[in-house]
């Protein structure tokens, strides 16, 4: 600790957390943090009281200081697989762009109040037109630095359409494609110009979709589409798969990075043909892709989370997979417009008629690392690091979200701990983004 960002850059308003708890090489260590709301940054991490955090302060304008009495204070948490919530489907149109741009501001500007500060909105498996439509919508938005706004989106995650028949969970088989003429038919699919970085006003924009996730079997998949994608710095993520494990190193040596839902929507493990799972006991660690696991108690039994950690603790990623439903009361839902229904209860959806398949989930981000911190022996920095230090790693985006070093997004989450059976439980007190306070709970 110690550190801070150059004295060139212009801070501005100043917010210093003091008597907070961060997370500093593992473990939970008081500290003081300063943030610039001007830049959007973090300034400095400092041991508490120090007299150099308190130099750094002194002549600056707007200088609050917030109190946390013993809280936590850590990065904003990061979802790459969030489906929709609060009663709006990413993935459906609306009767106009404009009313789809409404929406999803709204969401935007709900998810701060669940703790999320930046996700990839994922896409299911769709016809073109919709890829089309809505994923000019979906790209990346934290150029704009824009606190109000509420949730970064950090670039699309199309789940689909490349998928295995055999293992498309509820997506739509008659939308399920083949890719036999390659990278082509990714760009027939989702539109050239969304796989493609950009510029204007001689400013580069990153691709609008930054993950896709496929599976490597089907197709030109992993001869052709994987290198490609690897190319335009759009992230590879093998589901919805029954590769055997040599067409799942396979991807992996082209460059595919990412499993989705691991152990959902794949064969499960066997002692001859351990499939995609086998990837975990690659004694490569360098072939050994990140991996999402949904800790919602419904997708997977808690001991097999325990698994996923154990076999992978540097790349286990906690994701929701969650639907629209999330923040909506039990019931049943419209979920597409072919007629089909989805019947909410708790966090569990099903498909209405077939209450036996699963459809995503309807658990928060902070839900889930809540339940993996009971079910589990991990301790506060391990369950925090599933939802912020990792997820920014596999993205890219180590330095700049998911931990509080000097420089990086000042997208802070405030938490309080309780004990529960011996077990910490964390609650959500305030979000910050960009160094502005966008939810407090006492002000709700």
């Amino acid at each position: 600790m110690g550190s801070m960002i150059p004295e060139t850059m212009g801070h501005g308003r100043i917010t210093k957390f003091i008597n907070g708890r961060i997370v500093q090489d593992g473990q939970l260590v008081t500290a003081d943090v300063l943030v610039s709301a001007d830049s959007g940054r973090i300034l400095s991490i400092e041991q508490a009281s120090s007299s150099s955090c308190q130099k750094h302060t002194n002549g600056l304008i707007d200088h609050d200081v917030v109190d946390l009495d013993g809280r936590i204070l850590a990065p904003g948490l990061i979802d790459v697989q969030l489906n929709g919530a609060f009663g709006f489907n990413f993935s459906v149109l609306l009767d106009n762009d404009l009313s789809y741009v409404k929406e999803l501001n709204r969401v935007n500007k709900a998810l701060v109040q669940t703790g999320l500060t930046s996700y990839l909105p994922t896409l299911t498996s769709q016809p073109a037109n919709v890829y089309r439509q809505v994923l000019p919508y979906l790209g990346p938005t934290g150029a704009l630095r824009l606190a109000e706004t509420g949730c970064e989106s950090l670039g699309a995650h199309c789940e689909g359409p490349f998928l295995s028949r055999g293992k498309n969970g509820i997506h739509n088989l008659d939308n399920l494609q083949e890719p036999l003429n390659g990278f082509e038919d990714f760009e027939a699919c989702y539109g050239s110009g969304n796989l493609s970085a950009s510029s204007h006003d001689g400013r580069s924009s990153p691709p609008r979709i930054k993950m896709i996730t496929a599976a490597p079997e089907v197709g030109k998949v992993t001869t052709d589409c994987i290198p490609e994608l690897q190319k335009r710095n759009i992230i590879f993520s093998i589901g919805h798969s029954d590769a055997t494990y040599e067409q799942a190193c396979a991807a992996v040596e082209r460059g595919a990075s990412m499993v989705t839902h691991l152990f959902n929507a794949m064969p499960p493990l066997h002692h001859r043909n351990p499939g995609v799972l086998g990837l975990l006991g690659h004694s490569d660690a360098s072939q050994k892709p990140y991996i999402g696991v949904i800790a919602d108690g419904i997708h997977l039994h808690p001991s097999v989370v325990n698994v996923a950690f154990q076999s992978h603790p540097d790349g286990f990623i906690l994701v929701t997979d969650a639907m629209h439903l999330v923040g909506l009361p039990d019931g049943t839902y419209q979920w597409s417009t072919d007629g089909a229904c989805l019947v909410k209860k708790k966090s569990r959806l099903s498909l209405e008629g077939n209450p036996d398949k699963i459809a995503g989930s309807a658990v928060t981000l902070l839900e889930c690392v809540n339940n993996f911190l009971s079910w589990s022996n991990a301790d506060v920095p391990t369950a925090l690091k599933a939802v912020t230090a990792t997820p920014a790693r596999m993205l890219g985006l180590q330095g700049l979200k998911g931990s509080l070093t000097p420089g990086a997004d000042a997208d802070l989450v405030v938490l309080s701990e309780a004990k529960t059976g011996g077990k910490s439980q964390l609650v959500l007190d305030q979000t910050w983004k960009f160094g502005i306070k966008v939810y407090d709970i006492e002000e709700c």
